[in-house]
């Protein structure tokens, strides 16, 4: 998983507010993240952080006032015509409602074979649509018989399934799941992860993971990317961001996450105040207002990304870092 797919710098999209004359919503400011191939990273934070934002950028339905996005070192928002059409195949997305992301006039066959009608030439004949179908059904566990119900003859669980289906028609490489089980039962949530799992190691297929849900998130996710007021405020390698959070909004993120093992809980942090407004953050580091540790710098100084020498891969932007004893961060250029 070396190879990078997705490079994204220095993204920045902002909205602009209905009856607020020149005022803009910032809702991403600054992004950089790297998604290596057959990789499942994990977006997490507060709602209205971004997260949603910069899943439909990456989707091409917003276009961003800024930074840079590469898929294998080609900007899909300078592609035209053919070849816009054919880079749209890569990048799919399950969404989060399993009934309302389905349409309940078509049957599931028509659901996962609609995407093939604004792609024409992906199969030849009706025939070869039907087969394809058939084996995405049974791909996704729900059997060839399946194509010719209707979503309303479905469970939860099984509609997400034809989600994931419809999402793979077009044989993608990246995925985006947007709080894709967090509308499942616990029971159904853990083996719609199982078969996204299964599919990721059949197919080699890259995820991006939005999830409010922390311990979901732990368990798909190989690297995790922490998300506050439109900014990355931390990443790195799933194990060491739940473990060993550097940034302190992240410690209190993680500190709130239920456990089963009362002995090994963490003391929970309980910040004051609210999250700023998005149309007018604070000055410098962005969760100055409610962080204990902040002092003059952070008010003055965007604090920038810095490396963990202790892990590999794990940055946090903070002036005052939560490090273990004895360890430093290596400021690295933004």
């Amino acid at each position: 998983m070396s190879e990078s797919m997705l490079a994204v710098r220095d993204l920045r999209k902002s909205f602009h507010v209905a009856g607020g004359g020149k005022k803009k919503l910032c809702a991403l400011d600054g992004i950089t993240l790297d998604l290596a191939r057959g990789e499942t990273l994990g977006l997490v934070g507060e709602s209205g952080c971004g997260k949603s934002t910069l899943a439909r950028t990456l989707l091409m339905l917003e276009k961003p006032d800024s930074g840079s996005v590469q898929f294998d070192g080609v900007d899909p928002f300078s592609l035209r015509g053919k070849d816009l059409l054919k880079f749209r195949r890569r990048v799919q997305m399950v969404f989060q409602d399993p009934y309302a992301s389905l349409n309940a006039r078509m049957s599931a066959g028509d659901i996962i074979a609609e995407p093939w009608r604004s792609h024409p030439g992906t199969y030849r004949n009706r025939r070869e649509r039907q087969t394809r179908v058939r084996g995405l059904l049974d791909l996704v566990g729900l059997g060839a018989g399946a194509a010719d119900k209707y979503p309303q003859e479905f469970s939860g669980g099984q509609r997400q399934r034809i989600g994931i289906a419809r999402a793979l028609a077009l044989d993608p490489d990246v995925i985006i799941c947007d709080e894709p089980v967090s509308a499942l039962d616990l029971s159904v949530q853990a083996q719609v992860l199982n078969l996204l799992n299964e599919l990721q190691q059949q197919l080699g297929i890259a995820y991006i993971f939005i999830s409010h849900d922390l311990s979901v998130v732990r368990h798909v996710a190989d690297r995790v990317a922490v998300m506050y007021l439109g900014r990355i405020i931390e990443t790195g390698p799933t194990e060491a961001v739940f473990d060993r959070p550097n940034h302190p909004y992240t410690a209190a993120l993680m500190s709130a996450a239920p456990t089963l093992d009362g002995a090994q809980r963490k003391q929970r942090i309980l910040l004051k105040g609210e999250v700023p407004s998005p149309l007018n953050p604070p000055s410098g580091c962005r969760f100055r207002t409610r962080c204990w540790k902040a002092t003059e710098i952070c008010a003055t100084t965007e604090p920038p990304a810095a490396l963990d020498p202790a892990v590999v891969g794990h940055a946090a932007g903070c002036h005052h870092p939560l490090l273990s004893e004895g360890a430093t961060l290596t400021s690295v250029p933004a």
